[in-house]
């Protein structure tokens, strides 16, 4: 069974790790506010789509746009940035993916 949504770019298992971050607690992906698809990092997003990425303006951010790659939940983004693990899941989210949280939403 394929997960869903689908995850796209360079992923290397079915927790949505990708080529660029893969240790155990990247297992998130991003719905991109640009193309409405999920990808596990900005470097995914540059070197497979089409176009620039945006960032999901804070009044968006009450939308759905994190996966969980552990139980393929998806959360809002401020439940998101509010938390460091799934709500669903109790899975570790990586605390650092704070460091680049301007490739993807406004106002940080």
């Amino acid at each position: 069974m394929t997960p869903s949504p689908e995850v796209f770019g360079p992923t290397v298992d079915d927790h949505t790790r990708c080529v660029h971050y893969a240790t155990d607690l990247d297992i998130i992906a991003i719905r991109f506010a640009c193309c409405d698809r999920y990808f596990p990092c900005h470097l995914c997003h540059l070197e497979t789509a089409d176009h620039p990425a945006q960032q999901w303006p804070r009044e968006k951010f009450d939308q759905p746009a994190i996966l969980c790659g552990n139980c393929w939940s998806e959360l809002t983004i401020s439940a998101y940035k509010a938390t460091d693990e799934c709500p669903e899941c109790a899975a570790q989210f990586n605390p650092r993916c704070a460091a680049h949280s301007d490739f993807y939403f406004a106002g940080q």
